[in-house]
């Protein structure tokens, strides 16, 4: 139903834009619980039982998160007065909320829903769980940085870095190599969050343009498998050429824009004097390069045995095009405007 999904989809920005504009506890909730409402229809509208379970799923931990959210805001406000958003003083208020927001993004430890809701979804409504969904529960830990604990952010980024490089690596699904693929650059995003909260947001922001270019391609060649990316070059095999390189860009290899944040990010640790921290993440990241590496093979690398021949497709839907090569020419080639980007924030 056209009129059920623009409801949707203007929720969606409704809720997002409350969250991310408001000072008030209870507004940022209310923009949470709209965006929630807002992308169930999305996510289960192809009735299929594993589409049913994944809104489930959603339902239930985006409910639970955002009760203790609730509660957060509620203890700092009894023991300070302030329902300001800045202004969160109380160190259980501070855990709480760090607990809210960590289950909202997908965090480890409690990231286990987050796979299973993207496997569950349409590719569309994947890239608006993995992006857009993403940027009112970063906007909430961007405003309350300076109350938060940095060892306990510390640990879970690390652990968020490190499972999702090693739960992405025996995946044959694209879609959940995608979700652990997130999982680990929130582990990227959260350890810097207290050091240089502009730098969590430039992080997010290229992250999301470079999976959006990813999933934009996927949509295109129809492919949900390893063994149907096999056979995808033979559809488009100059989008699929570049879809190698955007893979790679999300990697974090010199020269494509997704090594900026990461050299960054080091940077800023190295400067913090969290030498082992940053030796750490790095070392964990080379997880997630082995498993881009064999997308990538199998990508642009890899012949089927006996593969079909495939009439070539018509690249008739005009908007999906331009955004395809709008955000896959952005996320390979903008390292050198890096001193532009720093400003961004």
């Amino acid at each position: 139903n056209p009129q059920a999904k623009f409801v949707s989809t203007i929720s969606l920005l409704l809720g997002t834009s409350i969250t991310i504009s408001s000072n008030h506890w209870v507004m940022a909730w209310a923009g949470l619980e709209i965006n929630t409402l807002a992308i169930l229809p999305l996510i289960s509208k192809s009735h299929h039982p594993r589409a049913i379970e994944a809104s489930t799923k959603y339902f239930l931990v985006q409910a639970t998160a955002s009760t203790l959210l609730l509660f957060s805001s509620m203890t700092n406000a009894w023991f300070s007065g302030q329902w300001d958003i800045t202004q969160l003083t109380h160190p259980m208020a501070c855990t709480l909320l760090t607990t809210a927001i960590s289950i909202k993004l997908g965090l480890v430890p409690f990231h286990f829903w987050f796979p299973e809701v993207l496997q569950g979804s349409t590719l569309s409504t994947c890239l608006l769980l993995a992006t857009i969904m993403k940027f009112p529960p970063t906007t909430l830990f961007y405003l309350t940085s300076p109350s938060l604990n940095p060892t306990l952010l510390s640990l879970m980024a690390v652990a968020s870095v490190a499972l999702g490089g090693w739960m992405g690596l025996n995946q044959t699904q694209v879609r959940k190599i995608l979700a652990f693929s997130s999982i680990a650059h929130l582990g990227w995003m959260t350890i810097i969050l207290i050091y240089n909260p502009n730098l969590t947001l430039i992080t997010f922001y290229l992250y999301t343009m470079t999976t959006s270019a990813i999933f934009f391609t996927l949509n295109v060649t129809n492919t949900l498998k390893l063994s149907t990316m096999m056979t995808a070059w033979t559809k488009i095999p100059s989008l699929t050429s570049i879809f190698m390189l955007t893979l790679l860009s999300l990697t974090g290899l010199p020269p494509l824009t997704g090594f900026l944040p990461k050299w960054l990010i080091i940077m800023e640790l190295t400067k913090q004097e969290l030498t082992m921290m940053a030796t750490i993440i790095t070392l964990l990241s080379l997880l997630g390069l082995f498993f881009y590496l064999r997308l990538a093979y199998c990508a642009t690398i890899t012949l089927p045995p006996n593969f079909t021949n495939y009439m070539k497709q018509w690249q008739t839907n005009k908007l999906v095009n331009l955004l395809t090569t709008t955000f896959t020419t952005l996320s390979i080639m903008l390292l050198p405007l890096s001193p532009m980007i720093l400003t961004i924030p």
